[in-house]
This record gives C-alpha cells, sequence and structure tokens, in this order.
C-alpha cells in the first residue's frame, strides 16, 4: 500500500513539474505574456493536483506524501526568489514585472496553502478542495477577464471591476464544481452532485466579496480563509 502511495507520489510530482516547466517555457519564449503566464499557472495547478488526489491509496501517510509535492514546489520558490537559485523562466511566469522577489509573495502563499489544506482536509471533506478551487480558478480568471474586459471599476475598490468580479464568482464556482463532480463520480463523496450546488454559489459569492476589497498581495490568504469559514458553515 505505501508503494502504491509513493509511486502515486512521484506521478502527481512528475505532472506537477510538467506542468509547471510548460508555462515557464512558453512565458520564456514570449508565447503569452508573463502575466497571463502567472494566472494560467494559478488556475490550472491546483484542479491537476487536486485531481492526482485521486491516484493515492486512502491510508494515514497518504494526504502527507501528496502534501510532500506542493512543499517541494514551494521550497524551490522560495529558493527561486532569494536568489540561490537562477531560473529566469520561472521568475518571467511567475511574477508580474519580472523581479524574483515578487515569488516570495503571492506565490509562496498559494503553496503554503496547498500544503496546509491537503494535510488538514485531504479528501475527508469537500472543504478543503472548494477553497483551493476558490482560490485557482477564482482568483485567476478575476484577473485575466479583468485586464480584458475591466473597464467599469468597483466603486470601493478602483482597482478592481465589475468584470473582474464576475470572473471571479464563475471560475471559483465553475472550478469548484468540476472538481466535486469528479470525486462524486468516483465515489468518494455519497452526496449527489446537485446537493453542492447552492452551497457552491454561497461560497463563491463570499469569496467573490472578499476578493474585491482593496487587499493587496494576500488574496490567496483572504480568499481562502473566507471560503473555509462559508464551507464549514455550509458543507458539513
Amino acid at each position: 500500500m505505501l508503494s502504491n502511495n509513493i509511486l502515486a507520489a512521484g506521478l502527481t510530482l512528475l505532472i506537477a513539474i510538467a506542468w509547471l516547466r510548460l508555462n515557464d517555457f512558453t512565458a520564456h519564449r514570449g508565447w503569452v505574456s508573463s502575466s497571463l503566464s502567472r494566472k494560467i499557472i494559478h488556475i490550472g495547478t491546483g484542479p491537476i493536483f487536486v485531481a492526482c488526489w485521486l491516484l493515492f491509496q486512502d491510508t494515514t501517510a497518504a494526504r502527507y506524501l501528496a502534501a510532500l509535492i506542493p512543499l517541494a514546489i514551494t521550497v524551490q520558490f522560495i529558493l527561486v526568489g532569494a536568489g540561490v537559485i537562477k531560473d529566469p523562466s520561472a521568475v518571467q511566469a511567475m511574477s508580474r514585472s519580472g523581479d524574483r522577489r515578487e515569488i516570495l509573495r503571492g506565490p509562496l502563499y498559494y503553496g503554503l496553502i496547498f500544503v496546509l489544506l491537503t494535510i488538514i482536509y485531504w479528501y475527508d471533506s469537500p472543504i478543503g478542495m472548494v477553497a483551493l478551487m476558490l482560490m485557482c480558478g477564482g482568483d485567476g480568471l478575476a484577473d485575466i477577464v479583468g485586464r480584458r474586459f475591466g473597464r467599469v471599476k468597483l466603486p470601493w475598490n478602483k482597482a478592481k471591476s465589475w468584470a473582474g468580479s464576475a470572473g471571479m464568482f464563475f471560475g471559483g464556482w465553475l472550478t469548484s464544481l468540476i472538481v466535486l463532480a469528479l470525486f462524486v463520480w468516483a465515489g468518494i463523496f455519497p452526496n449527489p452532485l446537485v446537493s453542492y450546488l447552492l452551497p457552491l454559489v454561497i461560497i463563491a459569492l463570499v469569496g467573490t466579496i472578499i476578493e474585491s476589497l482593496p487587499f493587496h498581495d494576500i488574496d490567496n490568504i483572504t480568499i481562502t480563509l473566507a471560503a473555509l469559514a462559508t464551507g464549514h458553515l455550509l458543507l458539513i
């Protein structure tokens, strides 16, 4: 059983590295902008990683082995951001301005949240994965949509737009629904998918309100905490 989980962890790590290096490559070649690459990584990494949980046998060690993957990648983020590892492709893909030190903020928080929520929630409950999907799909799509269509700004935060908030809501809701559908289909969660529809709408709405507030560089933390709090009320 342990060897199976070690194999699952190794496969998950390979998939995660391949996904990150693909985005590093496209950003470094100039095929996509660094800001877009950063958000593609932000959106896609979470669903890919959580889907890989299905590769693991449900043992006590499974969640800890799985958590080693985002931990290892987060340590790499720290080393790149601190300048210990020279990786121009990663810096270009994960920073807004090309400053490696930016990786020590948003991307670092992103990785640490994945480690903690994997260990605490795993797939014992949908609460953790919904919070992760809101942080990934919601916050990531908010930035992409807001940059492209965000001409009408929010009255309480001129740095955010109605279009971006719509992207946050839809992205968080849809990504959460897709991931929960996968785990319902796999028999991990016994409730029918339809029972999650309204709770996900409420959680996504709360996350959207929090994302619209003028917090700088801590969206990954505030959105996740709001989703966890609401999830504990609605998804128990």
